[in-house]
């Protein structure tokens, strides 16, 4: 029996602080055909709010730390205010989108990361466990269009921060049982660039064999390594394929057209 197509999208703070972007891609995303989900992170609105509300921002070597005053900026902001503004404008677009937390359905059921060296706060954690993708998938099959923040839950009341990249690797994991899952990242470049300085340079495949060559020609290093490394072990457990491309190109993946990098086994 041949499943459902499924595409899990995740965007970041470069389309959500761009009502321009923001809008066309939405629009793209509405057009793209059979099961969809969006996974969101924040965006600088939460800075702001917590520079208002006259909280420091704490970051150790670049990373937040989630303190209890964070927690609940981050949840007003990314849960409220992006989450519900997406949902209308989906809405709008025609799509029946539905905003959640992971502690809604208990979607994604997460645990607070072990203080060791440092103490990130109120930060969530993803297992193999995390995700139901049964009742996410009732959701799918009841005509919903789910829109998950990056805000999750430990099962005893307690809510928290979780990294959307792995959130939307970890649902593309789980759903890919039921059914057949493409996970796409959009980012602010074309895709994976052959030279970093070329926009036009884009590496349209990759296959495990070419990700080993082109790491030892020291085309793909630092920080695309945990991206791909990441999408590789996705696509091992069973997603079919990951793109990595710009936000603002989505709309060529329903026209047939060349999107981005896609990783695949072949």
């Amino acid at each position: 029996m041949n499943k459902q197509q499924l595409h899990i999208i995740k965007i970041g703070g470069n389309v959500i602080d761009n009502s321009e972007s923001l809008h066309h891609f939405l629009k793209d995303f509405t057009a793209l055909d059979g099961y969809k989900i969006l996974v969101h992170g924040g965006g600088k609105v939460a800075t702001q709010l917590s520079e208002t509300l006259g909280i420091e921002p704490k970051l150790v070597d670049g990373r937040r730390i989630t303190d209890i005053e964070t927690l609940r900026v981050v949840t007003m902001v990314y849960g409220g205010l992006i989450n519900k503004n997406i949902v209308a404008q989906l809405q709008r677009f025609g799509t029946n989108a539905i905003g959640l937390t992971g502690a809604d359905g208990n979607f994604i059921r997460t645990k607070k990361r072990p203080v060791k060296t440092i103490d990130y706060g109120f930060v969530g954690d993803i297992d193999k466990k995390s995700i139901d993708p049964k009742n996410i998938g009732r959701l799918l099959d009841a005509g919903f269009t789910p829109v998950f923040c990056a805000i999750t839950h430990d099962g005893e009341g307690q809510l928290l921060n979780t990294n959307a990249d792995t959130i939307a690797s970890a649902m593309a994991v789980a759903l890919a049982k039921l059914y057949d899952t493409t996970l796409i990242y959009c980012f602010e470049k074309k895709g994976v660039l052959h030279d970093i300085n070329d926009e036009e340079s884009v590496i349209r495949d990759i296959d495990p064999e070419r990700y080993e060559e082109l790491k030892k020609q020291q085309i793909i290093h630092s920080g695309m390594l945990p991206k791909l490394d990441n999408a590789f072990t996705a696509i091992n457990c069973g997603v079919k394929a990951v793109i990595i491309g710009r936000s603002d190109d989505l709309g060529q993946l329903k026209n047939k057209q060349p999107f981005g990098t896609k990783l695949s086994l072949s």
